[in-house]
């Protein structure tokens, strides 16, 4: 009895390990590091279902909406400045990738704690420890970016393990989300301590991972043309040291156009929930509505990561200004025949070309970046798209909830970052190759 009880949960966790695990990931360690994500995008979700449900739906719209510029003034804007420290502070500490995601998953867990005392008595703890659990999944996220290439199975391209960690995390957070509803219907703290028990297992696993991945041998640091002011004394007269401007025009209007589609992700997801709230789908609630859009964006998400694996690569900037073209076409369409149905539209086709452009701006970096300041890149471009998603974020919550009005200005800020980038683009996949590659110091 007690073997055929167990067997279900074994059985599941050995399929899991075997998928993970699969074409060499076992053995190179990207396997662990999937089976990390995974379990960041749970805790993640969990903490989510508990700030939505505490924040946006247990008061009125108006009252809501106060609620969430709140929160977006304590988050987000001490985030804008504090995101672009994240990327040099990991240069500083690149023998500590391990550890600093062991540490990320330690603060939020005991964040969660603190968030559940906060959303059971009303205190004014919450914002601030929402504020400390936002930084340090953006943490994370940067320090997994830079974490992935050294974890690459033989034959394996980066595009290819990127779209795995990142399906996988898609996979756990649509599994998670069901469970963190089911919780918070026994009570708000509930989620809260899934998330918690969650981020005490990511601890566990980020030591599991392979001790190479805090290995910096042969690397130096991308530098952004920025940071070049910041030299001082004898560091003048060096010889140009590498950063994200010097490594050819592919890389650079590529991170541009994410971080359009990033910034188009960060309003949507801000505007469509109040306006969803205010005018919810005929015959539903405006949580069944998010719901519905959510799970349309997902959906695209999860399609465009596979489509990207597929697609393994092949002109990486066709592809981005090709979804940045269907984003565009939509997102007029949408705000002409506006509707709930033409949301839900916007939301997959954003969700989808998001996924896939991420992966071909991998592919770009991989390509024109030099392996010795490839890892730094990567943190470096992270950071600029996170950045990204709260400007949009806060244009979300700035605009009244007016349909026609939210979907031009989507529809206006794609144009913008298509065609500052369609040409420079088209230029760069003419000449495809490992033309402007950045020098090593």
């Amino acid at each position: 009895m007690g073997r055929a009880l167990h067997l279900p949960f074994t059985g599941t966790a050995r399929g899991i390990r075997k998928a993970t695990h699969a074409h060499g990931a076992g053995e190179s360690g990207l396997g662990k590091l999937i089976e990390l994500h995974a379990v960041n995008g749970a805790g993640d979700v969990m903490i989510t279902v508990a700030l939505a449900s505490t924040v946006f739906f247990s008061v009125p719209t108006d009252e809501a909406r106060g609620r969430v510029a709140l929160y977006l003034a304590i988050t987000m804007a001490p985030f804008t400045l504090l995101a672009p420290v994240i990327g040099p502070l990991l240069d500083r500490l690149p023998h500590g990738r391990r550890a600093a995601m062991a540490a990320s998953m330690l603060a939020r867990a005991l964040l969660a704690l603190v968030l559940a005392g906060a959303v059971a008595g009303g205190g004014l703890q919450l914002y601030p420890a929402a504020l400390g659990v936002l930084v340090a999944s953006k943490a994370y996220g940067v320090v997994r970016s830079a974490v992935v290439p050294r974890l690459l199975p033989p034959r394996f391209s980066l595009v290819k393990a990127n779209s795995r960690v990142t399906l996988g995390g898609l996979l756990a957070t649509g599994a998670a989300a069901p469970v963190g509803a089911g919780l918070q219907a026994i009570g708000p703290r509930w989620p809260l301590y899934g998330a918690f028990v969650l981020y005490v297992c990511g601890i566990f696993l980020s030591y599991s991972m392979p001790h190479k991945v805090d290995s910096a041998r042969g690397e130096s640091k991308a530098l952004l043309a920025a940071d070049e002011a910041h030299l001082h004394g004898p560091a003048r007269t060096r010889a140009r040291r590498p950063g994200l401007r010097t490594v050819g025009p592919a890389v650079t209007h590529a991170l541009a156009a994410n971080a359009t589609l990033r910034c188009l992700s960060g309003f949507l997801i801000f505007f469509l929930a109040f306006l969803l709230r205010e005018h919810p789908l005929t015959g539903q609630s405006a949580a069944v509505s998010l719901a519905l859009v959510g799970v349309s964006a997902g959906a695209g998400n999860a399609l465009g990561t596979a489509v990207g694996a597929w697609l393994k690569a092949r002109a990486p900037e066709v592809i981005i200004v090709t979804v940045l073209a269907v984003v565009l076409g939509v997102a007029v369409l949408s705000a002409v025949f506006f509707s709930t149905l033409m949301m839900a539209c916007l939301g997959a086709v954003a969700g989808f070309a998001q996924a896939l452009a991420k992966l071909s701006l991998d592919a770009t970096i991989q390509r024109d970046v030099p392996e010795a300041v490839r890892t730094s890149a990567f943190a470096r471009s992270e950071t600029l798209l996170q950045m990204a998603w709260v400007v949009g974020g806060a244009i979300g919550i700035a605009l009244p909830l007016n349909g026609v009005l939210g979907l031009c200005v989507a529809a206006a800020v794609v144009a913008v970052g298509w065609l500052s980038t369609v040409r420079g683009l088209l230029s760069s996949a003419r000449h495809a190759g490992p033309t402007g590659r950045a020098r090593v110091a």
